[in-house]
């Protein structure tokens, strides 16, 4: 077994169990990977710089083969079901010993690193990967470490070991498929096989903060994070993918602290990561110009992006791979963001849905009851292209807008979000990026230029002084008034020409909203019940 890399650690791979790999890889830099890349054929330099790969049959995160180790140092928090589900240690350490083998006489590669930009709560991570580009992957979405003798001396707290080529036997190892994302909370770890997807990586970690973090009190989301003229100008977009974090949080007039994965502590905001994770399918050059310019910057690992085989150049129109097509790059190839990823308490928070149904409205204020609500409804569509096997959206109710990542139960997140809500007086908004004029396949998706005019009304603080006017439904609060918005679009009953197919749309939504809420009726106030809508 050899060490190659300028930066390798005395805590050597032999700590987790390898022995006998081929080349370890340690740390190496973003030019040193693109070259171990083109040379394993894992991917081709696209025109301008990007690295462009592809994910093989899986175009998106594969939810359903995800397990939690059932061990006794967790098993008591976990909030066990459907997202949830329990794998036993024994199963575990048969797959652990069996990837172990699998590494002798393979190549490696290591990224030692950091998730979290606050000192305080940040974990040492460490992702060794099969694969080039699933390093370079790692490297950009974590926070590297810069300093020599610090990743000499680096010792990881949580460890990912992501082998695509190895698979499971569902029969012998108790998994749904050959594809597998074990995490053991006990051991810190997650072991990957069977998939070739780079978000698996990135959302492993993410699940490992939601679950030692609100054990120290702070409340770790699924939310992009931007601030305006001064740290303390924060908002917060929570949202599923697809519903417009990184879009809508990458203002060329805000400073951007995070695209995705943030904790609020009692000092304020801060990143969990060290880049972002953009979808780019049809990316408006205009709409969307900074992460646009991502796609054109060496560095960049572009997803299932179809590309022209004789210029490499990309085009982000094609969906013939997926919808999927993903752009991971460092946050400084945002020329507005801040790599501190630090800042203040949020003034307004902002759901963001992609209703595919058509009924609720662009923009609505929420009472802090039913903030609350709708935090632990989570109501979006899945967008085509996120998970495997689904081509167009659908009716998705996501707890904490992140289910998926969510280990512990609902109400702690919900109980820390409720009291930093209170505490600090934060405005709540809920936002539709979805559909509009009709039910998706009828209506449209609403214009980016109409949102973005919403969300720059909501955090200049333009709506302070317009009139509301309470829709029936829901019982939200629609502004009269948004500056650079058609009024007519304002409510969305009025988009639909057949205003009778609105209602029974907005009553079909509102028995679904109904029906997902009874699992958490027990755990809440009556105040929070009330919150909720009425047929």
């Amino acid at each position: 077994m050899q060490n190659f890399g300028a930066n390798v650690s005395k805590y050597g791979v032999e700590n987790h169990g390898v022995r006998n790999a081929g080349t370890v890889y340690w740390n190496l830099p973003t030019p040193m990977l693109y070259e171990q890349v083109i040379r394993r054929r894992e991917g081709v330099v696209g025109h301008l710089g990007p690295l462009i790969v592809a994910t093989g049959d899986h175009t998106g995160r594969s939810p359903n083969d995800k397990f939690i180790v059932e061990e006794p140092t967790s098993e008591k928090d976990i909030w066990w079901g459907k997202v949830n589900r329990p794998i036993s240690q024994e199963k575990f350490d048969n797959l652990y010993r069996r990837i172990i083998a699998y590494i002798q006489n393979r190549d490696i590669f290591v990224f030692d690193g950091y998730v979290g930009a606050d000192p305080r709560y940040q974990m040492p991570v460490r992702i060794i990967t099969e694969y080039a580009w699933h390093n370079l992957f790692s490297r950009n979405m974590f926070i590297r470490e810069r300093d020599p003798e610090k990743l000499a001396n680096h010792v990881p707290e949580f460890t990912v070991i992501d082998m695509p080529r190895f698979h499971a036997e569902p029969e012998f190892d108790g998994t749904r498929s050959q594809t597998f994302i074990l995490v053991d909370f006990g051991r810190r770890l997650v072991i990957i096989g069977g998939t070739e997807y780079g978000g698996e990586i990135k959302k492993s970690i993410f699940s490992a903060m939601n679950y030692y973090l609100p054990k120290r009190g702070v409340m770790s989301m699924h939310c992009s994070a931007n601030y305006g003229q001064d740290l303390d100008d924060v908002a917060l977009f929570f949202g599923l993918s697809g519903t417009g974090k990184t879009t809508l949080s990458s203002d060329p007039r805000r400073t951007l602290i995070g695209d995705d994965e943030h904790g609020w502590s009692d000092d304020g905001v801060f990143n969990f990561e060290g880049g972002c994770y953009a979808k780019v399918i049809r990316l408006d050059p205009d709409g969307e110009p900074e992460i646009y310019q991502t796609t054109r910057m060496f560095g960049t690992v572009l997803e299932n992006v179809v590309f022209d085989s004789a210029t490499h150049r990309i085009d982000l129109n094609d969906d013939t791979r997926t919808e999927n097509t993903r752009s991971s790059y460092p946050i400084t190839h945002i020329p507005r963001a801040d790599p501190r990823g630090v800042g203040g308490h949020p003034k307004n928070i902002l759901f963001l849905t992609a209703d595919a149904f058509g009924v609720l409205p662009p923009i609505s204020r929420l009472t802090e009851a039913q903030a609350m609500y709708h935090f632990l409804s989570g109501y979006t569509a899945k967008v085509a292209g996120t998970e495997r096997g689904v081509t167009e959206p659908q009716p998705n109710f996501s707890t904490c807008f992140g289910a998926p990542f969510m280990p512990l139960h609902p109400g702690v997140y919900g109980k820390l979000l409720g009291e930093k809500i209170a505490q600090h007086g934060v405005k709540v908004w809920l936002v539709n990026t979805g559909w509009t004029g009709g039910p998706y396949g009828v209506g449209s998706r609403m214009k980016l230029a109409y949102t973005r005019a919403m969300v720059t009304a909501v955090v200049e603080n333009q709506l302070d002084d317009v009139t509301f006017t309470t829709e029936p439904y829901f019982g939200l609060q629609i502004p009269t008034h948004v500056p650079g918005v058609p009024e007519e679009a304002l409510n969305p009953r009025n988009t639909w020409a057949d205003k009778d197919a609105y209602d029974a749309q907005a009553r079909k939504l509102v028995g679904m909203f109904i029906e997902n809420f009874k699992q958490f009726e027990a755990g809440v106030t009556e105040e929070i019940k009330a919150a909720g809508p009425r047929l």
